[in-house]
């Protein structure tokens, strides 16, 4: 059985100090350890009991107006499913708690919260530091965080009018994947991309153009195909390339998540992947191997990319512009799902 009222107002200060007859200064002194707070152990022990009894808690936001840090960084990323970023959350708390630090992570697609929204619910004295995976931060927002000299920092979203950002080579990843592919004799290579105007998919897609053209092959505009980064995504742009009439021989898939329905839209076409077409994506996660056919991949330092925000995050002034690419090590990881086309055998 529940019962409803007023809600009891949150005990203050002032209201500690009342009730143990002292001044604010000795309650705000003695809850922040302030090792030159000199009182006898009588009035130390008659404060101690009149927080207890009050309940009283000290506000997150204050304490960090005084103390200047938090221990808690902020991570917002675009959806929790996506199992890539669960590589790049790890490393970061991995190098926050190197330092005793705490990561909050937010997804905004789960909650159904703007980037802008998460930022005013962390960003006033609550972290030391927010990192995002997200393009829609308003300049308004950035602005109001230089204000307050709050760092923050975009994770994989590079490119002109940004000015803090790491990054990962995703050009570099590319290249490599599409590199593989023509040494095994492919000419018709076909791209899933990533949607249209997000970043990582704009630097996979001319890493993509920018291998094909050093092989001597003109890209196709009709074997690119935009789509989410997601197993639906992957598995219907799949299905769109191999209903063309001149279907490609191979396709690199921007991500591991759109690889997974790639696959599977080609089982159900009942086209063979190598014998018929080949598969490479970016990302080397778990399940890559345990595809069928396994997959070969391009693995990314996500890990790396994650404890390096943190690191800038805790280092680096907040008005410093910051512009770090991470490109060491992306490496090549061969599977079954690559292999020369049927003319090269």
């Amino acid at each position: 059985m529940s019962t409803s009222g007023p809600k009891r107002r949150r005990s203050t200060i002032a209201d500690v100090a009342a009730l143990a007859k002292v001044d604010r200064s000795v309650v705000s002194r003695l809850v922040n350890d302030d090792p030159r707070l000199t009182i006898r152990d009588s009035t130390r022990q008659r404060v101690l009991d009149a927080i207890a009894m009050l309940e009283y808690r000290p506000h997150a936001a204050a304490r960090s107006l005084r103390t200047a840090r938090t221990q808690t960084l902020g991570l917002l990323i675009p959806d929790f499913a996506n199992p890539v970023y669960a590589e790049i959350i790890m490393g970061a708390e991995q190098a926050a708690a190197k330092v005793g630090g705490v990561l909050v992570t937010g997804s905004v697609r789960g909650a159904g919260m703007t980037p802008d929204s998460y930022l005013e619910l962390l960003g006033h004295g609550r972290v030391d530091g927010l990192a995002l995976v997200t393009d829609a931060m308003s300049t308004q927002t950035q602005t109001e965080l230089d204000r307050v000299g709050l760092p923050w920092l975009l994770l994989n979203q590079a490119g002109a009018g940004k000015r803090r950002y790491v990054a990962l080579d995703d050009q570099k990843a590319a290249a490599l994947a599409v590199t593989h592919l023509v040494g095994l004799g492919h000419e018709r290579i076909a791209h899933i991309a990533g949607p249209r105007g997000v970043d990582t998919a704009r630097r996979r897609r001319n890493g993509y153009v920018a291998a094909l053209r050093r092989a001597g092959l003109s890209p196709d505009q009709d074997l690119v195909v935009a789509a989410e980064y997601s197993v639906a995504g992957g598995a219907e742009a799949m299905r769109q390339l191999l209903r063309s009439p001149s279907p490609p021989t191979a396709v690199f898939v921007g991500t591991v998540a759109s690889a997974v329905g790639a696959l599977h839209a080609a089982y159900q076409m009942s086209v063979a992947v190598p014998d018929q077409v080949s598969v490479v994506a970016v990302h080397d996660l778990d399940l890559a191997a345990s595809l069928v056919p396994p997959l070969t991949t391009v693995r990314m330092p996500l890990q790396l990319l994650g404890a390096r925000a943190v690191e800038l995050l805790l280092n680096e002034s907040p008005s410093a512009e910051i512009r770090e690419v991470v490109s060491d090590p992306i490496e090549l990881i061969v599977r079954e799902s690559t292999a020369p086309p049927r003319s090269r055998r």
